[in-house]
């Protein structure tokens, strides 16, 4: 892995979970992890229950565009995590993968978005400390 990890968060429309995703992942990483987040068949825009459930968390996604996947940016990134996204992801060897099963946030109001939301958050935390964890300071 390099100095510098990219990660790349997968999902179909790249408007709700993969968009909390990567928000967590910015806001927790700073400088420390690149990230990116694709879909296999972008929307047009983010999910606005996921945009309020990420500002009610103090993170701003708002600004955030839905991407289309490209072979690059699997090319590009050392863990690439998929949430349902099935085969549409291209598999490169000495690439991480794993397939982050949730709930899609997608047609849900904000009360069924804040456990989606919070569980992300989990997985974001464990996931760091596995890639990036916080050096010590004396």
């Amino acid at each position: 892995m390099s100095a510098t990890p990219t990660v790349l968060f997968v999902c179909v429309h790249n408007a709700g979970r993969s968009q909390m995703a990567a928000g967590w992942l910015q806001h927790l990483a700073g400088e420390r992890v690149e990230v990116l987040s694709a879909g296999s068949a972008p929307k047009d825009e983010i999910n606005p229950v996921a945009v309020e459930a990420m500002a009610e968390a103090g993170i701003d996604i708002s600004a955030n565009t839905p991407k289309v996947l490209t072979v690059d940016a699997v090319r590009e990134s050392d863990v690439v995590i998929t949430m349902g996204c099935g085969d549409a992801c291209p598999i490169f060897p000495g690439k991480r993968y794993e397939d982050w099963q949730l709930d899609d946030p997608a047609g849900q109001g904000i009360e069924a978005v804040r456990p989606i939301r919070d569980e992300i958050k989990a997985r974001v935390e464990a996931l760091l400390a596995e890639i990036a964890p916080a050096t010590q300071s004396a």
